[in-house]
């Protein structure tokens, strides 16, 4: 009887002592009572096949993180296009460029070659979003898409879509969700890809049956060909050309939609022309003209079609001008 007693005790000890090592797991989420998360979680089941426990264990122990929404609210891109370039056309960052240039100079090759793509544009691409991989950022992902969804009122349901994409993505890969880190944004890796773009657009480039866009940069050279590939990039096209206007009523030519070019000819007598005299486009060439503040005034660009592709990528026309102008140099040092 006692021998009995004493083995009772040891299970109720072993089922307390059990319990106690699960409880210690399960960490407070900060999202747990919104409004919206029960909403959330049952979307991402149903999109992406997930049990309520896998969608809560993931979320296990997620915090909400303010200063993402003031970051949010005080954007790079509401800088001047004069004080705004000087973050990504640096010298130093320009001399990484050439050494990330040498260093992968037949994955880029490749990738040009397959994809038609420019190595400039992918090399514009890694430099200004993460300085080739100096500075993938350091905020939980995770983290920081729910403190977005669940409190950026403004894009809440984009950024909610994008978690779930990072939840399905962390359970497909095999890493807990919370080892993921990237921008105050979201986005991860060398190319800075959301979430719901790394199983679309992402690209094995090295072979190794893993697509990697966190730790390699032979992945990432290939995503970012295909990500412009797929989104229409039209090989050994233009990209743009610096301008001169000689008119007196810019609002008139300067392009509202990047997704509606104008014939080049219905523009120049509105009196704009390619800044250098060698440059000579075709009356029917179809461009936009975008306007950019130097420190001495207006400057202005004849923007090609495939400028509008790489603001698929961030919408911003001074991002697409920097990561251009910045490729660029590069490829011609």
């Amino acid at each position: 009887m006692l021998f009995e007693n004493f083995n009772v005790k040891l299970q109720r000890i072993g089922l307390a002592l059990s319990a106690f090592m699960v409880t210690s797991f399960v960490q407070a989420n900060d999202f747990a009572q919104h409004p919206q998360y029960q909403n959330f979680k049952l979307k991402t089941m149903q999109t992406y096949g997930l049990s309520a426990e896998q969608v809560d264990w993931a979320m296990n122990g997620s915090k909400n993180l303010p200063n993402i929404i003031n970051i949010m609210n005080r954007p790079g891109e509401s800088k001047p296009w004069y004080e705004y370039k000087k973050n990504f056309l640096a010298e130093s960052t320009i001399q990484r460029g050439v050494r990330f240039k040498n260093q992968y100079a037949d994955t880029l090759n490749r990738a040009e070659q397959q994809f038609g793509v420019p190595q400039s544009i992918i090399l514009g691409i890694l430099g200004v979003e993460t300085g080739f991989g100096a500075n993938k950022g350091s905020f939980i992902t995770r983290d920081a898409l729910a403190t977005l969804g669940f409190g950026y009122e403004r894009r809440a349901q984009y950024f909610q879509d994008e978690l779930s994409a990072l939840i399905a993505w962390s359970y497909k890969d095999g890493i807990p969700a919370n080892s993921v880190v990237g921008s105050y944004a979201g986005a991860v890796g060398y190319p800075q890809f959301m979430p719901s773009n790394i199983p679309k657009f992402g690209v094995d480039y090295d072979g190794n049956g893993h697509i990697d866009l966190r730790n390699s940069a032979v992945d990432a050279i290939g995503s970012i060909a295909n990500y412009l590939a797929q989104h229409g990039w039209q090989r050994d096209q233009p990209i743009a050309f610096a301008a001169r206007y000689q008119g007196n009523n810019a609002d008139a030519i300067i392009a509202k939609d990047l997704t509606q070019p104008t014939p080049y000819g219905a523009l120049k007598v509105q009196g704009i022309s390619p800044l250098n005299p060698i440059v000579k486009i075709d009356d029917l060439d179809m461009v936009n003209v975008i306007q950019l503040q130097e420190n001495y005034g207006p400057a202005y660009y004849l923007t090609y079609p495939n400028f509008q592709v790489i603001t698929t990528y961030n919408r911003s026309r001074m991002y697409a001008t920097a990561l251009w102008l910045l490729g660029t140099e590069i490829a011609s040092r």
